[in-house]
């Protein structure tokens, strides 16, 4: 794991630099915003993270820890890899992640290229509360509860949204609400429920 590159930069291109360090010219790719801050023949140090493929070893780079750790867990989510964790980054800053899972906005998450609907509801529904609190110390403030009714046709809509065809979704949290009071059903909780609950099941 090579964790930083410190060394003079040799070269700024679009989305990747060239880090020269210990004789070695080092490509790093990287957000817009990190590669704004380097110029040409200064000296700076990224934290890095090296995503190893079969046919490939790529190094991303990063202003800060933070952000190649928010890159890392980004990619524990189904169907994320490095490219789109790094257009998360581009778009977000790690707080403003935070606060878009915490809060379940889909909107914030569909600014980043490559994210429609399906994929922010699974990112929501996939980190939960893994990105922890703002590192700025501001409230995190999760999205609220809603009674029974809401939460079902919320969650119907989610299930259709990640390819269940919609009597199935209905038949999945109609079992989950006939199981606890519908009186304040958590749309998150009672959406994780109906996941258990298809399990295997096929998709329409």
């Amino acid at each position: 794991m090579i964790a930083s590159v410190s060394g003079r930069v040799a070269h700024v291109g679009l989305d990747a630099c060239v880090l020269e360090a210990g004789g070695l010219g080092y490509r790093v790719h990287a957000t817009p915003g990190t590669l704004a801050g380097l110029r040409d023949g200064s000296e700076a140090t990224l934290a890095t993270s090296l995503v190893v493929r079969e046919d490939s070893m790529t190094l991303f780079g990063f202003a800060d820890a933070e952000e190649r750790d928010v890159f890392e867990l980004v990619q524990t989510v189904s169907g994320v890899g490095p490219r789109l964790a790094l257009a998360m980054l581009a778009v977000h800053s790690p707080d403003d992640l935070r606060r878009a899972v915490a809060t379940e906005d889909l909107k914030a998450l569909t600014l980043v290229p490559g994210i429609g609907q399906k994929g922010a509801r699974r990112i929501i529904l996939e980190l939960g509360d893994r990105l922890g609190p703002a590192a700025d110390g501001s409230p995190v403030v999760p999205a609220p509860s809603t009674g029974g009714g809401a939460a079902r046709t919320d969650v119907v809509a989610a299930l259709t949204g990640l390819g269940w065809a919609a009597k199935q979704a209905e038949s999945a949290v109609d079992a989950v609400l006939a199981e606890e009071s519908s009186a304040g059903a958590d749309t998150g909780a009672v959406l994780r429920a109906a996941l258990q609950h298809l399990g295997g099941g096929s998709r329409g």
